[in-house]
């Protein structure tokens, strides 16, 4: 396969097409205003990325709830305060050529205690210290969940992807090991997945017909087994209720964590499910034109780019360009960072990631 198929058009059940199979992974980056208003450097950052060839360029994690906050300098979406940046983003976006989503988060017990007081968790949760949420308290977690969608279409984006990965609040309802929930939100699996299909189904029931939806899952790490997310993976796909499934899994090439599954990559169990009209796509390690392809190869039918769409913003361009383009070895300096449109705090956020940015000299 040729790199010509990354750029080939990608169609959705819903909604309008990405003009080729890149998408911009939502990339915690600590750069927008303290009170979840998007900054003119977030805003920077993100057009960039359009602009530099990306089919759906993805914000980062926007948190539904002001008590959801995952990080400093995160963009929110629990207000209308926050509508004229995002519907600034969703319409420079558009004017670049890139379909448009937001991603919807909730930082649960990875809540820092310093932002939100107290941090929530399905359950009480001893090590972190976070409390678990009543019932009324689900439920209006579900429901912050389907208003900041419909926050996101009156802001005129595309679509969302519900944020249901790496141990935050919606992937600590999917541990068994964190939920001892004995409602009916805990217990079995179906129970456990139970916010996540209320969620899709009320966005799907109270968004416009082709407004389209993601649901990001993480088969690892967190309380989490691969056996149950493949199957919260499997139903999702059968009830074709999302547009496409994006599964974050470290590094694209990597085998299972947990011995009974191993002797295969651990992306397999996912490009193998049936997925009628859903799209798939997967996150992990994706530095070069070549894994690129390859992931296609695999049988997904998009590449979400991560790192290296920090390191280059038109990393999509590059490949189309040269079938050979690798990604800028690390370390990379801050002034390279600078370049590809990251803001100090941004640059700042990265130098916490071990051989990331090289040491400035003192």
């Amino acid at each position: 396969m040729s790199v010509d198929k990354l750029f080939e058009p990608l169609s959705f059940a819903r909604g309008a097409p990405m003009k080729n199979r890149f998408m911009l992974a939502p990339l915690t980056n600590q750069q927008s205003h303290a009170d979840g208003r998007l900054s003119d450097e977030e805003f920077h950052w993100l057009t960039m990325r359009a602009k530099g060839g990306f089919g759906l360029t993805m914000t980062a994690a926007a948190h539904v709830q002001a008590a959801g906050q995952g990080f400093p300098g995160q963009v929110g979406i629990f207000s209308d305060n926050h509508l004229e940046g995002l519907t600034r983003l969703a319409r420079t976006l558009r004017a670049a050529g890139s379909l448009s989503a937001v991603q919807l988060h909730h930082a649960g017990n990875r809540s820092p205690k310093e932002l939100v007081g107290t941090p929530l968790c399905p359950s009480d949760h001893a090590e972190t210290g976070a409390r678990g949420l009543t019932l009324p308290e689900v439920e209006q977690l579900r429901d912050d969940f389907i208003a900041a969608a419909k926050r996101a279409e009156k802001a005129g984006f595309d679509g969302i992807e519900v944020h249901g990965a790496h141990g935050y609040i919606l992937a600590e309802f999917l541990s068994a090991e964190i939920n001892r929930r004995d409602d009916r939100y805990g217990g079995t699996v179906e129970n456990r997945s139970r916010i996540i299909f209320e969620i899709i189904d009320g966005i799907r029931a109270t968004c416009r017909p082709d407004f389209q939806i993601g649901l990001r899952l993480s088969p690892e790490r967190f309380g989490l087994k691969l056996a149950e997310i493949r199957d919260v993976a499997a139903e999702a796909l059968r009830q074709e209720k999302i547009d496409y499934l994006d599964m974050s899994l470290w590094d694209v090439a990597k085998e299972p964590v947990e011995e009974e599954h191993q002797g295969r990559t651990l992306m397999s169990y996912f490009t193998d499910l049936p997925r009628g009209n859903v799209r798939l796509g997967v996150a992990g390690k994706i530095m070069s034109a070549k894994t690129a392809v390859e992931v296609l190869e695999a049988g997904c039918d998009f590449a979400l780019i991560g790192r290296a769409a920090i390191l280059r913003h038109d990393f999509p361009e590059r490949v189309r360009r040269d079938g050979a383009f690798v990604s800028p070895s690390l370390p990379v300096t801050a002034q390279h960072l600078r370049d590809e449109g990251l803001s100090t705090s941004f640059v700042d956020y990265m130098k916490g990631w071990p051989g990331f940015v090289e040491a400035e000299a003192a």
